[in-house]
């Protein structure tokens, strides 16, 4: 099942007078923008204006996909608590108003959440934009829409600039240049290439996925116009509802974090949970503010769980200082014990140990030199804490922030593959993956080694 994340607002230039709205839907797994709206309603309160943006922003997930589960933020303390049931509607503009928002999806499938005026300024720019363009005798359009160009902008005054891979924003820019008849400058995606400090974890050679990233803006008319329309169909893909399981409620979604570097990741040492302990670097400590500016953005976090370890500890807590959270530590999280096999690189293994490393590389039941904890133990613990944090966050989106054997074992397990996958996955330092849990047992992957905040 789809869960999409509904932002709304709306204003009134008067309280009453000339009165707006504006909602945007994006994914809440990867904060995908998927759908924007906005209208001009004449004279109208605040409080029917924010009304309206709700109705839109839920009118537009059901036309996206009727099967998904919303969960709506808004700035109106009012509409929240009334929509939760926790406040009585007395005005009788707003009764057949929160009636008919009450009954777009099917009672369970959406939840409301308050939030700060700053962190709605996407759907607030949206409803001025319909205010403004009806000040001028005009209608509203998604395609000439600047809300996100706007909203990014701002929000890269104290935050690091969005990565080339940016769908959300690159489609915005799409419109917005369509709409001025002038072709997109092009942008895209591109998978992580750089080398990761997994080889010595894992005990294989990196395995590296490359893509042509080369972005570059064709010199030519033709080549420019075949760009742009190639970007609107994108799009437009983007916002393309996809088929979505039976209505099982909201998966419980684990976005999984692995710590920043410390200095043992660029020289690629076994680190695990019975070495040295080491905190994060300069550089570790920067990898993680910038993934807690990529999840504050997004906004689609609900509680952050830590490994008990120092860099996970100190990752996590720049990351839930940043959303305004605390941290829960989880020790089953922890990363796998190596044994006599700390500290040291896989050469250095391989050296000292050959025969315990080959038995390493050939069982998952063989154990580390020294006693370490094997791949097979591990993934025994991981699960059992993955069942225990699917019990306790069901429905919700929870921030995992852990090591590079766990975060491969939850996604080896939800995929149901073998144990030698965990050689065939690179997991770069302050890398986002992200897995979804649903009611009937199944999982799925959605996201793997996301590295495009730190670029």
């Amino acid at each position: 099942m789809r869960e999409f994340i509904v932002e709304a607002d709306g204003g009134s230039r008067g309280n009453p007078g000339p009165a707006g709205y504006g909602a945007v839907v994006s994914d809440a797994a990867t904060g995908e923008t998927l759908r924007e709206t906005a209208e001009y309603i004449g004279v109208a309160t605040n409080n029917v204006a924010e009304y309206r943006g709700l109705l839109a922003g839920l009118h537009a997930a059901h036309a996206l996909d009727p099967a998904a589960t919303v969960h709506v933020r808004m700035d109106s303390k009012l509409v929240i608590e009334q929509m939760s049931g926790r406040w009585k509607i007395k005005h009788p503009d707003m009764k057949p108003l929160a009636s008919e928002a009450a009954r777009v999806f099917p009672p369970g499938r959406v939840t409301y959440e308050w939030i700060p005026r700053e962190r709605n300024k996407h759907a607030d720019r949206l409803a001025n934009e319909a205010m403004d363009a009806a000040a001028k005798g005009q209608q509203w359009s998604e395609p000439a829409s600047t809300a996100e160009l706007d909203t990014a902008a701002r929000a890269t005054a104290t935050t690091p600039p969005e990565p080339p891979g940016d769908a959300a924003a690159g489609a915005a820019r799409v419109r917005h240049a369509l709409a001025a008849g002038a072709p997109a400058a092009g942008r895209t995606a591109t998978v992580p290439t750089g080398p990761g400090p997994d080889a010595a974890q894992t005990g294989a050679p990196e395995v590296k996925a490359d893509a042509d990233t080369t972005g570059a803006v064709k010199a030519d008319a033709d080549a420019r116009a075949a760009k742009a329309g190639a970007d609107t169909r994108a799009a437009k893909v983007v916002a393309a509802p996809g088929w979505a399981p039976a209505d099982m409620g909201a998966p419980a979604t684990f976005v999984l974090l692995r710590h920043g570097e410390t200095p043992l990741t660029p020289q690629k040492r076994f680190s695990g949970s019975g070495g040295s302990d080491p905190s994060l670097s300069d550089a570790g400590r920067e990898q993680a503010e910038r993934a807690a500016a990529l999840l504050a953005r997004r906004g689609t976090i609900q509680a952050v769980v830590s490994s008990p370890l120092a860099r996970t500890r100190e990752t996590a807590g720049i990351v839930a200082a940043r959303l305004g959270l605390d941290v829960e530590v989880e020790d089953g999280l922890r990363e796998t014990d190596f044994g006599a096999w700390e500290g040291l690189t896989f050469a250095e293994v391989r050296e000292r140990h050959p025969d315990d490393l080959n038995a390493w590389l050939a069982s998952p039941d063989a154990e580390p030199t020294g006693g370490g904890e094997s791949f097979a133990a591990t993934a025994t613990r991981i699960a059992a804490t993955r069942d225990k944090l699917i019990a306790a966050y069901a429905g919700r989106t929870v921030l995992l922030v852990t090591h590079v054997t766990p975060i491969k074992t939850l996604v080896r397990l939800a995929l149901g593959a073998p144990p030698e996958s965990l050689f065939r996955m690179e997991l770069s330092a302050a890398s986002l993956s992200v897995v979804a849990y649903y009611a009937d047992g199944n999982a799925s992957v959605r996201l793997l080694n996301d590295t495009s905040h730190l670029r």
